[in-house]
């Protein structure tokens, strides 16, 4: 039999739900010693389940769904807003982050009470939930009439973080907070529109207003920076300025807010005064490109490209630059070739080793501030495209670039240059010219005068090319046949005859580690190229050899002849000269030179019988196991031959006619100078190509004055003038 309940009336049950609700105002309040227990939530939530599910006229849905509202309401009214008038500043800030706290747990509690009306009456009658009729109150009532002065406190939290000062970080991000979540709830989508509710609302009552005080401040501080500060100054302060916005972002504020804060800051900080940073006078782009700041230049691209054509106005400041840079040496090039035809010297071959290699390392600098500064951006590639096409197409002297760039490559192509260059060298040295050739105009007619040459380039870089291949191709054969693995790695390069310098060599006796990897690269080789035969040329050879010493042992770096003669001492203690020179096949002058660079060099990892710097046919060798070094890598030089001394003796005649050549020009446009200015200017101007000693220097004004280029001033000490 089923016990008949009487209903429960609308205002006795509402004053149940009262009791209950104070009490959960008293917890939110702090008040000690009050908590709800379980018994007190079920009955809570029981009362309103049944005043919910009486038959009508006591089904209380719509009126409770009413007074759940009423009482955030009423709670709002009598305790939050007074709290919240009463305060100021940051205090209201704390105050609100608290009652939106307490809030939110008030709701949650609230909700539970209440939960039938969510799963049944607010669906049925498609109604907010109570989560967003507690969202909607709290919001219509607190937020609505503090959101504007809230967001003054905030931004003028935020100015003050930007002037240095020490912020609650927190609680500028909590306040924020509460403009996000008060626009994620039902009732925002309801009231607003837009994907991103919550963005919408902290975009409207708050970003709006905070981007409109970030323009105002920046403004003002671009505006006194831009007159205090030199260009580099200002930089640094502008990109500071940037970073600290997207901490800020990153700290306290939306992600949503970064784009448009940081075209706001960028705005007054970059676009609104382009033409006054990068044209400051004594400190603009075009110093910071003269006084080689590559810091600072680096900075310049950072920030310019932040901002709507922000970089064509640098890589044009660029392109003057190079071509002034250029133009410059050109002419100095000039006066060079005009001072050479009086004293009947070869234009030609001069201009090749001054013009040309400046030219050259003038394109490798400004290349690396394109890859490096610009960070390899297109518009500056062709800002150095188009300087340097005006500078390589211009006659020096008479003679074309074309002329000296084929010049150039023949001498290195043909023996190394001055410098006698490594195969790695000359290919390097090559591609830079290569890339030079690219800007001259007449391409048609440099192929055509100098085809000869042209195509003994083409067959040398061919070569350099197939080597690299044939190597990979090696390594496979190798692995894929590992009975053939010799002992040691080798690495070979094919060269064609007739398109290389002819190199001295001999027929070494090789030992028996490096016979057997000549034998199998032979063997390889002459699997698909049985036409061709290998001479091998050892002399320019290198290997890398392990000592072991008594200390440790240490890895060698040599030539193939130092090798493969250390190697003879794993065979035998001690060995002459003549021994030395037999088992080799080396001639003496050859077993001389390398047994001197292994035993009265630096590194004597040899001990000669009897001690002396000099290498005699009666000596006696041993290997020196008590060597050490503090490098456990090291590389055993041999000594010059004779034919380097000769190179080196014309490196230095060509270095005295470039020290007068320097020394000419600068008295010729300053006609009297003191010594110290006249030494330091001259280093200056040479450094590029070499770093002349102050002593040469000397000798060279010295021989200048005897032949009456120069004369000492009279009338001032220590100075020089120039004869005309």
């Amino acid at each position: 039999m089923t016990q008949h309940r009487e209903p429960i009336l609308l205002d006795v049950g509402w004053k149940h739900m009262v009791a209950g609700i104070r009490k959960l105002e008293r917890i939110l309040d702090g008040k000690p010693g009050v908590a709800f227990k379980s018994e007190g939530y079920m009955n809570l939530y029981t009362t309103i389940y049944n005043m919910c599910t009486q038959k009508a006229p006591h089904d209380y849905s719509q009126q409770l769904y009413e007074r759940y509202k009423m009482a955030l309401d009423d709670y709002i009214t009598s305790t939050v807003l007074p709290s919240l008038r009463e305060k100021h500043g940051e205090f209201l800030l704390r105050e609100l982050v608290l009652r939106w706290k307490n809030h939110k747990v008030m709701v949650k509690w609230l909700s539970r009470f209440f939960n039938y009306l969510d799963r049944h009456f607010i669906t049925r009658k498609s109604l907010l939930p109570l989560k967003a009729v507690g969202w909607s109150s709290f919001e219509t009532l607190v937020y609505d009439e503090l959101k504007a002065t809230v967001t003054s406190i905030v931004i003028a939290m935020i100015d003050e973080d930007r002037e240095g000062q020490i912020i609650d970080r927190t609680l500028v991000k909590n306040v924020l907070d509460t403009y996000i979540e008060l626009g994620q709830d039902s009732t925002i989508t309801v009231h607003r529109s837009g994907p991103d509710s919550g963005s919408k609302l902290y975009s409207e009552d708050f970003q709006d207003a905070f981007l409109q005080g970030t323009v105002d401040y920046y403004s003002k501080k671009a505006q006194t920076w831009i007159v205090e500060d030199t260009c580099p100054e200002y930089m640094l302060k502008a990109e500071g300025c940037l970073q600290k916005e997207k901490e800020r972002v990153a700290h306290y504020l939306h992600s949503s807010t970064e784009p448009t804060l940081m075209e706001a800051a960028q705005g007054e900080l970059l676009a609104k005064h382009v033409d006054q940073i990068l044209k400051k006078e004594n400190s603009g782009s075009k110093v910071l490109l003269c006084d080689e700041k590559v810091e600072d230049l680096s900075r310049m691209f950072r920030l310019f490209s932040r901002i709507k054509d922000g970089l064509p106005p640098v890589s044009k400041t660029f392109q003057e630059h190079v071509n002034e840079v250029g133009v410059s040496f050109l002419k100095q090039a000039v006066d060079a070739a005009t001072s050479m035809k009086k004293e009947k010297k070869d234009v030609v071959s001069a201009l090749e080793l001054d013009y040309v290699r400046i030219i050259i390392d003038l394109h490798g600098k400004y290349m690396a501030y394109v890859l490096n500064c610009f960070q390899n951006h297109t518009l500056f590639h062709k800002a150095l495209k188009e300087a340097f096409e005006v500078v390589v197409n211009k006659d020096v002297a008479g003679c074309t670039s074309a002329e000296l760039f084929t010049s150039y490559c023949d001498s290195i192509l043909r023996k190394g240059g001055i410098e006698k260059l490594s195969d790695e060298a000359i290919e390097e040295n090559l591609d830079k010219v290569v890339k030079l050739l690219t800007y001259i105009s007449d391409k048609d007619l440099f192929i055509e005068f100098h085809r000869a040459v042209y195509l003994k380039m083409e067959g040398m870089l061919n070569d350099i090319c197939v080597a690299k291949e044939n190597q990979t191709k090696y390594d496979e054969y190798i692995s894929t046949n590992p009975e053939l693995h010799p002992s040691v790695d080798l690495s070979v390069q094919v060269l064609t005859t007739g398109c290389w310098a002819t190199y001295k060599s001999s027929d070494i006796n090789l030992p028996s580690e490096m016979v057997k990897c000549v034998e199998v690269f032979k063997e390889f080789y002459q699997s698909f190229t049985k036409h061709r035969k290998i001479n091998w040329i050892f002399s320019l050879g290198s290997c890398n050899v392990i000592g072991k010493f008594d200390a440790k042992p240490i890895e060698l770096i040599l030539t193939t002849y130092q090798g493969a003669l250390l190697l003879l001492f794993n065979e035998a203690e001690k060995l002459s000269f003549s021994e030395i020179a037999t088992q080799l096949n080396l001639s003496e002058d050859d077993t001389a030179r390398v047994l001197h660079s292994l035993s009265c060099g630096k590194y004597k990892i040899i001990i000669k019988e009897p001690c002396s710097k000099t290498i005699s046919p009666n000596d006696i060798f041993e290997f020196n196991r008590k060597f050490t070094d503090k490098m456990r890598r090291i590389k055993v030089q041999l000594p010059p031959s004779d034919e380097k001394k000769k190179v080196i003796d014309d490196v230095n005649k060509d270095r005295r006619f470039a020290i007068d050549a320097s020394l000419v020009r600068i008295m010729k446009s300053r006609k009297i100078m003191i010594h110290q200015n006249l030494v330091a200017e001259c280093v200056e101007q040479l450094s590029r190509m070499f770093k002349p000693g102050i002593k040469m220097i000397k000798r060279r004004i010295e021989d200048l004055i005897t032949r009456e280029y120069l004369e000492r001033d009279k009338d001032a000490a220590n100075s020089y003038r120039y004869l005309a």
